[in-house]
């Protein structure tokens, strides 16, 4: 039976789950307290047909699925990394929504933000704004796909599936908005 590994990291936006499977990272849930990490890591195993291994964040192997996100990601929060190079198993998301995604992680670099009507002309769907706001509701990659820099035209933050404290705080450590004093 296939199978993915699973863990959580402490973040300075609160506990993450990163989930990989020998394709790559497939995952990363915000607020990964024990009812959010269990809810995900069993649609998880429903949606992939996988079985759940999870290793501890301190105990990952070297050469396990995870030890490459887990140093990407903890390197990233440290303000050490401005670009992650990941396989990622795009297996949870397809269709339009893969495609913005894909155009995302491609086109907006670390330290940058578009606008959801601007990433909608981007993928020839002019006046689709509110699609790729569906299309970042549906990351399955959060931070490492990073839907934190998409804004509103008018320059508002707008929606962000890990709460707009977290987006305030990735946009931040980018270094698009000032650190919070409080």
């Amino acid at each position: 039976m296939k199978s993915f590994e699973w863990t959580v990291v402490d973040s300075p936006v609160g506990p993450l789950l990163l989930a990989a499977t020998d394709r790559g990272l497939v995952n990363v849930v915000f607020h990964a307290d024990e009812q959010v990490r269990d809810a995900a890591v069993r649609r998880l195993a429903a949606r992939l047909g996988a079985a759940p291994v999870g290793v501890s964040a301190a105990a990952i192997p070297p050469a396990g699925w995870l030890a490459e996100p887990v140093r990407q990601i903890t390197a990233y929060f440290a303000g050490g990394l401005t670009e992650f190079s990941l396989p990622l198993d795009w297996s949870l998301s397809g269709g339009f929504n893969r495609e913005v995604l894909r155009r995302l992680a491609d086109d907006v670099p670390y330290g940058t933000v578009v606008g959801y009507g601007e990433l909608a002309s981007r993928v020839d769907r002019p006046g689709g704004a509110q699609a790729v706001g569906a299309a970042m509701g549906s990351n399955p990659l959060p931070v490492v796909v990073a839907c934190h820099r998409v804004v509103e035209t008018d320059g508002r933050l707008g929606g962000f599936g890990g709460g707009l404290e977290a987006k305030r705080r990735l946009l931040a450590l980018e270094g698009v908005l000032p650190e919070p004093l409080f």
